[in-house]
């Protein structure tokens, strides 16, 4: 009964779409679970936003040689893009995501309006299989319920890869982890915003003439700061806060500037600094909200007993992963970074950022559910030093492994710049949204890593805000 049924992938997402890219080009059966209506959903949430890496770094392998590769069926025709553009939210989903998923190798075998509610095992004679239930567990296909419009909808699979992300689970703004009072309420009334709001665009009348407190450290916060000093030159009665949980460190804020081997992460830094010091942004320090109340305005009160009246609040507080749908599952997941437990002390931001990440792949990604795998953004739990490149590098080794190719799943295989393409003090993704005024037209230096087994790996000089700033990293 295994044999005959699919590996089960949720997501059509950039590492959905390249888990069934490496799993067909195996001869793997695969089906994609999509809970939105298109390929790449989410991202077209932020389609306005610019990313850090180039567009060599946000291809996979498989997907690009099953794109180039004319079959039956199939005439080709892709074009690459150019390899040293940093593209956009929309240009990541029409010039890429778009055409993989539209190929006759994933169209047929991907199934939109799909949102996974819940993940169990069921054995051949029909009966469930909960997460108490050991006998046999192992050779029990995997049961997933779906909520489609039609109603929901059980499924089999052999096996299962997560790759659903984090984008649907912000995370809240009170303090101590957990929801202030009156949050809920604030975000359905619309005066608390999640996510990447476009002040130049969709959000301008939204967001225009209004005193605005943008609450995060990371890049998902530094991109909306630098797009509201647009909107307030246009409009200069708006009103910009930029709240920070604790005190303001100006390296961890800015980092390298010029000297920043990514021109486009230096670059977003320097706009940073630019608009505190000129004081279109008024800097606000260990901000640990308690608590707030809608009236004329949305009052805000912190923990130290500080009142803060503002028109909305810009949530850019990071992610964390949806666990209630594998609550059936046998997982081992970090107590910490909620992320595997092989791979959660290897990416633990308190102590990496990921160019000091070990390489992994589908050991380190196993669970005790065999056959179970969380990939992408999700396997890194609240962590937030994911990179786009290493997640097709996790699901390349699982598709091996669930191919029968031992050897394939255990050698890790990374092509990385030296600079990591990435942040850890800014936070957020490793491949956060950029600036949009900022432009790359260099190549990233190379740096290839390949190794016989997984094992720890030198992804060039330890990122964050501290790379390509040598004064700060002699401090």
């Amino acid at each position: 009964m295994q044999e005959n049924l699919p590996v089960i992938v949720i997501g059509a997402g950039p590492i959905g779409l390249a888990t069934a890219a490496h799993l067909r080009e195996r001869g793997q059966e695969v089906l994609v679970l999509e809970a939105g209506d298109s390929a790449g959903a989410a991202i077209a949430q932020w389609s306005h936003i610019k990313l850090f890496s180039p567009w060599r770094f946000n291809i996979d392998a498989a997907a690009r040689r099953l794109l180039e590769t004319r079959s039956e069926g199939y005439a080709g025709g892709w074009e690459a893009p150019r390899i040293t553009k940093l593209p956009t939210g929309a240009e990541l989903v029409s010039e890429y995501l778009q055409p993989l998923a539209a190929h006759p190798q994933l169209s047929p075998r991907i199934r939109y309006g799909h949102r996974v509610a819940k993940i169990s095992r069921v054995l051949a004679d029909g009966r469930g299989a909960d997460k108490a239930r050991t006998a046999h567990r192992d050779e029990a296909p995997f049961l997933v319920r779906t909520e489609t419009p039609g109603g929901p909808v059980d499924l089999l699979g052999r096996a299962v890869v997560d790759a659903s992300g984090t984008w649907n689970q912000p995370s809240p703004v009170g303090r101590a982890g957990i929801q202030a009072i009156g949050e809920a309420q604030a975000h359905e009334r619309g005066l608390l915003i999640c996510g990447l709001p476009d002040p130049l665009g969709a959000d301008e009348q939204e967001l225009a003439g209004k005193k605005l407190l943008v609450l995060g450290a990371g890049h998902s916060a530094a991109n909306t700061v630098i797009a509201l000093g647009r909107l307030q030159k246009k409009f200069p009665d708006t009103r910009i806060l930029w709240g920070l949980r604790g005190a303001a460190n100006p390296i961890r804020l800015y980092g390298g500037g010029a000297a920043d081997q990514l021109p486009a992460r230096g670059q977003l830094g320097t706009s940073l600094r630019r608009l505190v010091e000129n004081g279109n942004v008024e800097l606000l320090e260990n901000v640990s909200v308690a608590s707030m109340s809608a009236g004329e305005q949305l009052s805000v009160s912190l923990a130290d007993g500080r009142e803060l009246g503002v028109d909305r609040i810009i949530a850019a507080t990071g992610f964390r992963p949806d666990l209630q749908m594998l609550s059936e599952l046998r997982l081992d997941l970090d107590e910490c970074v909620e992320a595997p437990r092989q791979l959660g002390p290897l990416i633990d931001p308190e102590f990496h950022s990921c160019g000091t990440v070990s390489a992994h792949g589908e050991k380190q990604l196993a669970h005790p559910e065999k056959n179970f795998y969380i990939v992408g953004m999700k396997s890194y739990g609240r962590a937030p030093t994911f990179l786009m490149a290493t997640g097709y590098e996790q699901v390349r080794s699982i598709a091996a492994g669930l191919s029968g190719d031992a050897d394939g799943a255990g050698r890790v295989e990374l092509d990385l710049p030296e600079t990591g393409v990435c942040s850890t003090d800014l936070g957020g993704s490793c491949d956060a949204p950029a600036a949009s005024d900022t432009a790359c037209g260099t190549e990233p230096a190379e740096a290839a890593s390949c190794c016989t087994s997984p094992q720890p790996v030198s992804l060039g000089l330890a990122t964050g805000t501290l790379h390509g700033n040598s004064e700060a990293a002699a401090q």
